[in-house]
């Protein structure tokens, strides 16, 4: 049998050239991000290249490789659909043998914009550390072995996986990107404001561990050999060639059970018991009766399943509780930035009617008055409230702990109270005035032809609601700034909670009517997507 290299790797050609012929648009973008990858990764290459001979640069080029590994082993789960050779259960009915169909998708692995940057980084940290005809040597070596670990590691974590990542409810596990960018961009936010003052020095240890776990250490091991360690380079280099032999048995294995075993995600038990329809259980049971309950339980059934809605709810919390808290450990926060977590939750009630899609039909059917209209907006900012109330508490409680701050709890969540009236109030309306559709295929929140829609909405409406808070805001102000206002400071709480519901009454009462009266409208507005 002939080896299938050559052909797999002429197909992902194929499919790259193929794909670029299907726009103008895509090849305009396919162009722009790869030169803007290159650019990055050669000025990388630079900046490594001139670390040469200084003190820490074997930190920089050890724990550099370790992050670029970190990258490939989880970008596969988080944009799963990003490259269709991840997913081997296309090449299930050819007549392939699991181990040269693992070599054959590892040099079809190599083509592509990600191995390149990748390249081009391994060899700036090689060169960092190389010095003298041994170092050379080793470094040509190293920068092969840790790029083929990288893609190797993608490739098992992704094979894995593929059941899950190809399925419907799999997919969901997208929406922690978000909630690992918003934690990740904190972190090393934090963690360079630390290095700005301490330097690399307490990554050191970090570093010495790293030298021994593959990729890492193979780059660690082009330091030994300019050092004339060459036993611990050669144990080094082993270790990473024996992390790529044990990637690639995995590998092999996880197609071996692909390519023989039946999908069992979509084989339903025989002996499965039948669902019980016949009453609500669950914490549903503690809704409230009639229509507002049923729309609460609607909304919340559609954060818990629906992925974009999802995706938007766990960035939203993500962004919430990080702003104040990281902001408060750094001793740069206020108290006023608790009101981020009200805040970024508020934002959910913008375009609620979005989010239905062309099931939107379904509800339009039963409004068929302003009452009706009232009661199912009504509804749907209850169902927020469940969730934001008790976190906003959670998050303003969590920051006043923070920054040792009790004196000034109930202004805080009076304002976050207030806060959240607002945006409720403004969400309700323009929901109903600038509503737009949300696409479920893809990364895109925004239907084309409707990007204008909705930065009107969401913008527009954070600004009039930032307006309506101003009464609360001005408040705030004048008992700071009065002799014994300090003292009376408390009564922003109830000030403050009491003028949030005030507002999200009056913006369902007017917001009713409109959206009673523009079904149609809103109906072909969010079934464009």
């Amino acid at each position: 049998m002939t080896s299938p290299t050559a052909t797999v790797v002429r197909l992902k050609l194929a499919l790259l050239r193929n794909g670029l012929r299907q726009s103008g648009g895509r090849r305009a973008a396919f162009v722009a991000s790869a030169v803007v990858a290159l650019l990055f990764a050669l000025s990388q290459l630079a900046g490594l290249i001139l670390l040469r001979g200084r003190p820490h640069a074997d930190v920089v080029a050890v724990i550099g490789t370790a992050v670029l590994a970190l990258g490939w082993a989880v970008l596969p789960l988080f944009f799963p659909t990003g490259d269709e050779t991840l997913d081997p259960t296309r090449l299930v009915l050819l007549p392939l043998h699991p181990r040269p169909l693992v070599r054959a998708l590892l040099a079809a692995s190599l083509v592509g914009i990600g191995p390149l940057f990748t390249l081009l980084v391994l060899t700036g940290c090689a060169l960092a550390l190389a010095h003298g005809p041994a170092g050379y040597a080793v470094a040509v070596a190293a920068v092969a072995l840790a790029l083929l670990v990288c893609v190797a590691l993608a490739r098992a974590v992704a094979a894995a996986n593929v059941r899950l990542l190809t399925s419907r409810r799999g997919r969901d596990l997208a929406v922690l990107s978000g909630l690992v960018i918003a934690i990740g961009a904190q972190l090393v936010n934090f963690g360079a404001q630390r290095l700005g003052s301490a330097g690399l020095e307490p990554l050191r240890p970090a570093a010495d561990v790293l030298t021994w776990v593959p990729p890492a250490s193979a780059i660690g091991a082009v330091r030994s050999a300019s050092e004339g360690a060459y036993g611990v380079a050669a144990g080094q280099l082993a270790v990473s060639l024996a992390g790529l032999a044990l990637l690639l048995a995995a590998w092999a294995r996880s197609l071996t059970r692909l390519m023989t075993a039946p999908d069992g995600s979509t084989l339903q038990p025989l002996d499965a018991p039948a669902r019980d329809r016949s009453g609500t259980a669950g914490p549903a049971r503690l809704l409230p009766g009639g229509r507002t309950g049923t729309v609460m339980e609607r909304s919340l059934r559609y954060i818990w399943r629906d992925p974009k809605t999802k995706a938007a709810w766990v960035t939203s919390l993500a962004i919430g509780l990080i702003v104040p808290v990281f902001n408060a450990v750094q001793g740069t926060g206020s108290i006023y930035f608790a009101c981020f977590a009200a805040g970024m939750l508020g934002i959910q009630m913008y375009n609620q009617f979005g989010q239905d899609t062309s099931a939107f039909w379904m509800v339009a059917m039963t409004v068929s008055s302003a009452r009706d209209a009232y009661a199912e907006l009504r509804g749907r900012a209850l169902a927020l409230l469940l969730v934001t109330l008790p976190y906003a508490v959670l998050v303003t409680v969590l920051t006043t702990s923070l920054l040792d701050a009790w004196a000034r709890l109930p202004e805080a969540l009076g304002l976050s109270f207030a806060l959240l009236g607002a945006m409720l109030a403004t969400g309700a309306w323009t929901s109903a005035r600038f509503p737009y559709s949300i696409p479920q295929e893809g990364h895109k929140n925004v239907a084309p032809g409707q990007a204008g829609l909705a930065w009107i909405a969401i913008f527009g409406g954070m600004v009039a609601a930032a307006l309506l808070c101003s009464p609360v805001i001005a408040l705030t102000i004048w008992l700071h700034v009065t002799a014994d206002g300090a003292a009376r400071a408390w009564l922003l709480l109830p000030a403050g909670t009491g003028y949030g519901a005030a507002l999200t009454l009056l913006g369902l009462r007017l917001a009713a009517p409109r959206t009673a009266a523009r079904l149609p409208e809103i109906l072909t507005a969010v079934s464009k997507g």
